[in-house]
């Protein structure tokens, strides 16, 4: 028997129709997840079809409670880790300044993530002597088992380096920092790594033979000790003993500075203190004897957290 559909039920066909998607011919990988329904990850989130190919709008219950999606789920946050790994080694990379094989570089290029983090950073050339070749820096654009890394130089030119080792530079090292920042934005370059848009700090050329301390950032007040901690974990560094924390490897041993943001109850108030540096001895270090590198990061640490210090605010005239 056949009749014809009331208001009623036009507007519930209505409603369903708009829950699905066009059935879709993409070639992406789908898991089944049983019932005639597949699951597939785009943009980190799950998406589910039926069985006649139409996505739907949301994921139904059960089908987000099914080993499928238990499965995508856990490759996501695996991706997620590895992108999060690979920034983080080749910012590392960075920070010690110390060369690279170039067959890892090429050993790892076809992965994305280490693509993403590698991609248009500025790299030298290091020949056998150990030195920087000058004449072999550019934003690393690609690489060839038989040419070698493949770089583009500031005048525009296309280099191939075949250096058995390269080094990614820290921007405080880099001669040409301005020019390199101005070429990535005229070609429209991004970088995976905070290199040529790193904020830098050149320690002073009369800094004297006594200090071990910058007082610069002391004195910021924080309503609760827990939000300094916050601020500083949220830029990436440790905080350790009272101290937020960050290491660089220069001239062959670790140097590590500390910023002191207080050690009290998490919930009372805190005061910043003064900057500092250590050895890879846990000795003071003179702020004279610092490499460009050390006392830069160390700066820049202390200003990302100073930045959420509590400002009061001028009375109005």
């Amino acid at each position: 028997m056949v009749r014809e559909a009331g208001k009623g039920e036009s507007k519930t066909s209505s409603k369903r129709a708009a829950k699905r998607a066009a059935p879709t011919s993409d070639a992406g990988t789908w898991l089944d997840a049983g019932g005639g329904y597949a699951l597939t990850l785009e943009d980190g989130k799950l998406v589910c079809r039926n069985a006649k190919g139409a996505r739907l709008t949301s994921v139904p219950k059960d089908v987000k409670d099914s080993e499928a999606a238990e499965q995508l789920l856990a490759l996501r946050d695996w991706l997620a880790q590895h992108d999060r790994e690979c920034v983080a080694a080749v910012d590392a990379w960075m920070l010690r300044s110390l060369p690279v094989p170039r067959a890892a570089v090429q050993a790892v290029w076809d992965d994305p993530a280490w693509r993403v983090a590698l991609e248009n950073a500025v790299v030298v050339g290091i020949g056998r002597d150990g030195g920087a070749i000058a004449d072999r820096t550019g934003f690393l654009r690609g690489v060839d088992p038989a040419r070698g890394v493949g770089v583009v130089d500031l005048d525009g030119e296309t280099l191939w380096l075949d250096a058995a080792e390269i080094a990614i530079p820290h921007p405080i090292l880099l001669p040409d920092l301005e020019s390199f920042r101005e070429l990535a934005t005229q070609l429209g370059l991004s970088q995976g790594v905070a290199q040529l848009h790193r904020e830098t700090w050149r320690k002073p050329e009369e800094v004297g033979t006594a200090p071990t301390a910058v007082a610069q950032f002391a004195d910021g007040k924080f309503a609760m000790l827990m939000h300094a901690v916050g601020r500083a974990k949220a830029q990436g560094y440790r905080v350790r003993g009272g101290f937020a924390v960050c290491g660089v490897w220069e001239a062959g041993d670790i140097v590590e500075a500390r910023y002191w943001i207080g050690a009290e109850h998490p919930e009372s108030e805190t005061w910043t203190g003064e900057l500092s540096w250590v050895d890879g001895r846990e000795r003071a270090m003179k702020i004279a004897d610092l490499g460009a590198v050390a006392f830069s990061e160390g700066m820049r640490m202390a200003s990302a957290i100073w930045a959420g210090r509590i400002v009061d605010k001028e009375p109005a005239a």
